[in-house]
């Protein structure tokens, strides 16, 4: 091995990581879904196919809308990338695109610009930017910033009673009379006053 090909090696290793950190920070996936999709909306209306002697027009009476389509779905694409502030909006306006481009590009472009449109869209739309991971060495918390029980040498602290889940048990272990449904807690309602409920 020479010192060059470790150079080279060390480059293309930072070039990964780097396009991974862009990659991550943006709908990556979205983006190039509809960059891809908007390729066979612009392109079968202005194609010919030739086999033999017979040559196959499929173009259509809406062939400069399909070109407009084709391309805001590039550029789309392209926003997702390079602005992902965006995304809901680019993401609404592919899938709007994609639906539009059935009756107008060749039943969007044979499925094939149509079917890559709404997934890129709702890639898009569904993408949320992450947050960092924490350090390795940091001792893992709560949300309420309590430690992680299970640690060694610690007690697992006792969580609070939720106050809308009932206490585990019968009425009568907690020295509680049980209220029926619509009456209140100092209310008799018992056979002997006539106040039978249902439930």
């Amino acid at each position: 091995m020479s010192a060059e090909s470790t150079g080279l090696r060390a480059r293309i290793r930072y070039g990964r990581l780097v396009f991974r950190h862009w990659r991550w920070t943006r709908p990556f996936w979205a983006g190039l879904l509809t960059l891809i999709s908007g390729l066979p909306i612009a392109y079968f209306p202005y194609a010919h196919l030739t086999i033999g002697q017979l040559t196959v027009r499929m173009s259509t009476t809406t062939g400069s809308a399909s070109l407009i389509i084709g391309v805001l779905l590039f550029v789309l694409g392209l926003t997702m990338w390079l602005q992902s502030a965006v995304r809901i909006f680019a993401g609404v306006a592919t899938i709007l695109l994609a639906l539009v481009s059935l009756p107008v590009s060749n039943v969007g472009g044979f499925l094939m610009g149509y079917l890559p449109a709404l997934l890129g869209g709702a890639l898009a739309v569904s993408w949320a930017p992450g947050r960092r991971a924490d350090e390795p060495g940091e001792k893992a918390e709560l949300p309420d910033g309590t430690p992680v029980p299970g640690e060694p040498g610690e007690q697992e602290p006792a969580l609070p009673r939720d106050p809308f889940l009932p206490a585990q048990g019968s009425g009568a272990e907690r020295g509680e009379e049980p209220v029926l449904a619509g009456g209140h807690p100092d209310e008799e309602t018992t056979k002997e006053n006539g106040r039978h409920r249902a439930g």
